[in-house]
């Protein structure tokens, strides 16, 4: 059985009337990875906000689907229940809520009503990938998030993305802000998904990631487009070349589109 396909289709994003995706175009299949790499500012984190429906960016064209099904038109919680996970920059702080009972809400929220995962069977599995991660057992009890260390925030985006199993994860800048033995310790929960089950859209800056987690296909992004494509050699070349040959090759002058939110 072949894996979910999420389609990127000529992609139009703005913010307060500041055009940031032009017209971007992706397929990532099941048992795909992909890496989305980039100067600052050039639409990485707004193509991974859009297709999850962060309500400051607004889709003036193109359409998003998964496995034909029109994403754009889901509401967030929709989106997650279809199969797609966003690993995110900047993980939220919520006090009052233990990163264990968000855990197991979200995998019951993705099951049928009277098919709630049993208790016993999720702290197994919580604490086998617990193990896995290198996670000590009482951040499970702790607010989710809240006083975690970058790295730790970090991990715990690997661990619901190992928990929850979707079909499509889009993990923004999730190497950022990590020393190198955390950035093993989460490149190795990835790969412990790759299957052909799992697609997987990669958002960085650096090639280092991309040590640990060969993508099938890498893409730039500049000017708010995907402007080149290629395979694994293609990050090794931005990593020791950067990014001007690109725009010497294409004639881009200024790469930069996106603003804060």
């Amino acid at each position: 059985m072949a894996g979910s396909t999420l389609e990127i289709k000529n992609l139009h994003v703005e913010i307060e009337g500041n055009e940031i995706l032009k017209g971007v175009n992706l397929t990532i299949k099941g048992g795909e990875f992909h890496a989305v790499m980039g100067p600052n500012g050039t639409g990485k984190s707004t193509l991974a906000s859009a297709i999850m429906g962060h309500p400051h960016y607004e889709i003036t064209e193109g359409s998003v689907l998964l496995d034909g099904k029109e994403v754009l038109e889901m509401d967030v919680d929709e989106r997650a229940k279809a199969g797609l996970f966003l690993g995110m920059q900047y993980p939220s702080e919520i006090s009052g809520v233990t990163t264990s009972d968000f855990l197991r809400s979200s995998i019951n929220a993705r099951r049928e009503e009277g098919d709630e995962i049993p208790l016993m069977k999720f702290i197994k599995e919580m604490d086998e990938v617990l193990d896995y991660l290198e996670i000590d057992k009482n951040m499970a009890q702790r607010y989710l998030n809240e006083g975690f260390s970058g790295g730790e925030k970090k991990r715990n985006e690997i661990l619901q993305l190992m928990l929850l199993k979707p079909e499509i994860a889009i993990l923004d800048e999730i190497d950022s802000g990590l020393d190198i033995d955390a950035l093993k310790v989460v490149s190795k929960g990835i790969n412990k998904l790759r299957d052909d089950q799992f697609g997987c859209l990669i958002i960085t800056h650096y090639q280092r990631l991309l040590n640990y987690i060969t993508p099938d296909k890498v893409h730039v992004m500049m000017q708010g487009r995907v402007v080149k494509s290629g395979g694994p050699e293609l990050a090794q070349r931005l990593e020791a070349e950067g990014y001007d040959w690109i725009k010497q090759e294409l004639g881009i002058e200024d790469e930069n589109v996106e603003q804060e939110v």
